[in-house]
């Protein structure tokens, strides 16, 4: 079961979504669970108490906390639900990209606009649960996709750098065939998850703990837009 959530003050606005998401299902299939909550507030104390939420789709324009700022108190918590703002304005969208928003959809949103979204946040829950499974030394070790930051060739062996490191003698080719598209390789030697990068230079991608990782001059254009499309 997938649960969906809508945070808007306006109620009407919030029963427009939900049906818009309930038509958008009725072909798509799956179990679905969809709740409303008519302020930031009370959607952050819901989740402080269960924080099982795929998916939120989020206004921006709200009275006392806005969808900014709870976007941001969640990211802080360290939550990994999608959020797809809904609003007026374009004034926001940096602050989205901030704190990995899925989708920025602007008003008035449409079921031509909203489905995209949507088949592309369930594509993004159907991989959640793949991993690398790294066989070092005597020990096997499952390490899931969205955990990984990079991966880093030298010589014959390549280390995955993840909550811990973990170095196994196989091919950055190999290892990249298991990947999803949440990962571009940006030089010879280097793999990142795009989740993870902060800043894309001409000569370096700077990861969000500070680390930084050389970028061949081809791959450029290439990871930028990728970001582009993964955002």
């Amino acid at each position: 079961m997938y649960r969906f959530a809508i945070c808007d003050d306006a109620a009407a606005d919030a029963d427009y979504i939900k049906s818009l998401i309930l038509e958008w299902n009725r072909e798509a299939g799956h179990p679905l669970r969809i709740e409303s909550y008519p302020s930031a507030e009370a959607f952050l104390f819901a989740y402080e108490d269960d924080d099982s939420v795929d998916v939120l789709f989020l206004d921006i324009e709200m009275k006392e906390m806005s969808g900014v700022e709870l976007a941001g108190r969640l990211r802080e918590m360290g939550a990994g639900l999608q959020i797809v703002f809904i609003t007026g304005y374009m004034d926001y969208i940096e602050q989205g990209y901030d704190v990995e928003a899925l989708h920025y959809l602007l008003k008035p949103v449409t079921g031509e606009k909203l489905r995209p979204v949507l088949d592309r946040a369930m594509k993004r829950l159907s991989a959640r649960g793949k991993a690398l499974l790294l066989i070092c030394g005597s020990a096997t070790t499952r390490v899931p996709l969205h955990e990984i930051r990079y991966l880093e060739v030298l010589r014959n062996y390549v280390t995955v750098y993840a909550d811990e490191a973990y170095t196994v003698k196989r091919t950055l080719k190999e290892l990249e065939r298991e990947l999803d598209e949440s990962f571009y390789k940006i030089h010879r030697s280097y793999i990142v998850n795009l989740r993870f990068v902060k800043q894309v230079a001409k000569t370096a991608v700077t990861l969000k703990d500070g680390t930084q990782l050389p970028l061949s001059g081809k791959a450029y254009k290439g990871v930028n837009r990728a970001m582009i499309a993964y955002f």
